[in-house]
């Protein structure tokens, strides 16, 4: 059997979408891979998410389309002391997180083992290096408004991100626009540039400063109606890589895990639909549904289904949990739970 996972896992490495459709029938399941043109959202939603769509048949079978996107890339250009904490946060917020500095003692992967890429080269031939999109994020960071018009200019001269951000001085951002406008650059797209960066938190410390800027770039994505219509199912990279390796592993007998799925949820739920985690035989776990009685409903059920093979459709009530214990969750989830099959 093809490895569903390791293809998935290429794909959004190589920064392509893609729609995972399963079959689930009287035979088992079946996967395959579509371009994510091909999600078809439920024609009854109107929440705004539709990031999976789920079709069920009267004889017990059902289709299911999870549509993923790649993470999303955050390029910080500038390796200085903001740029440290600022990487790392990044890195555990699910940012594909790219740094770019001219000094070889600052832009190096013992400095930066969070991001996936350290480059270090000359600001004026970031172009060469580096192609921005329109849904990526961009700090610039850099020791001095000569480069940091280095970097503007290749950030303008393309496709604008959905975030651009510039630490600095008021007097020497208006420096750069100024600069930057001389030279032709649309004064709307200039306005576009976040600056001064970040929301303001009366941040004083670098990692006060991470936090702040990396609070407005949630803002910002968050905000996006482009995705507040088409849904949001950023992977889980972790959780796809180890789901690549393992189908590809021979232990699957001696080792068999299987996939808890959330494919809706109603009222107030950890998780939404499209989150994924891995159970294996010991009852350990890979990524999350949301922690405490969201997962503790599943475990047992995903355990005997990792050994026996198959799968089950389950419904996760926290209704009654939330009320006892107090507990901020109390919503419903429908979740699939599979075994994991070479």
């Amino acid at each position: 059997m093809r490895n569903i996972y390791a293809e998935l896992f290429e794909k959004l490495n190589n920064g392509e979408g893609a729609v995972l459709r399963t079959w689930c029938g009287p035979s088992g399941i079946t996967k395959e891979l579509r371009p994510a043109s091909d999600f078809a959202a439920p024609e009854d939603r109107d929440d705004g998410d539709i990031s999976v769509s789920v079709e069920k048949n009267g004889d017990g079978s059902a289709v299911i389309e999870e549509r993923f996107l790649p993470r999303p890339r955050l390029f910080i250009f500038g390796g200085g002391h903001i740029s440290l904490p600022l990487s790392r946060i990044a890195s555990m917020l699910d940012f594909d997180v790219t740094v770019f500095d001219d000094r070889p003692s600052f832009a190096n992967k013992e400095r930066f083992p969070w991001a996936s890429d350290v480059i270090c080269e000359s600001f004026d031939a970031i172009g060469k290096w580096i192609h921005i999109r329109r849904g990526d994020y961009a700090v610039i960071t850099t020791r001095g408004h000569r480069h940091d018009q280095d970097c503007l200019r290749t950030i303008l001269s393309g496709p604008i991100p959905r975030y651009m951000g510039m630490i600095g001085s008021r007097r020497r951002v208006a420096i750069v626009k100024k600069e930057m406008a001389s030279e032709g650059y649309s004064p709307d797209i200039i306005a576009r540039l976040h600056s001064p960066i970040g929301l303001s938190i009366g941040a004083v410390t670098p990692e006060e400063i991470s936090v702040a800027i990396l609070a407005e770039i949630i803002q910002e994505k968050r905000a996006s109606q482009e995705h507040a219509r088409h849904g949001e199912n950023y992977a889980d990279m972790r959780l796809i890589g180890w789901l690549a390796d393992k189908a590809e592993q021979d232990d699957l007998k001696d080792a068999p895990a299987a996939i808890v799925t959330i494919l809706s949820a109603a009222g107030s739920t950890p998780r939404e639909p499209g989150a994924k985690m891995a159970i294996l035989f010991d009852g350990s776990i890979i990524g999350t549904i949301g922690g405490g009685c969201a997962e503790a409903a599943v475990i047992r059920d995903a355990i005997d289904i990792a050994k026996n093979g198959g799968y089950a459709f389950k419904t996760v009530d926290m209704t009654d949990s939330a009320e006892d214990d107090g507990m901020v969750c109390g919503g419903n989830m429908e979740v699939l739970i599979e075994a994991i099959v070479k």
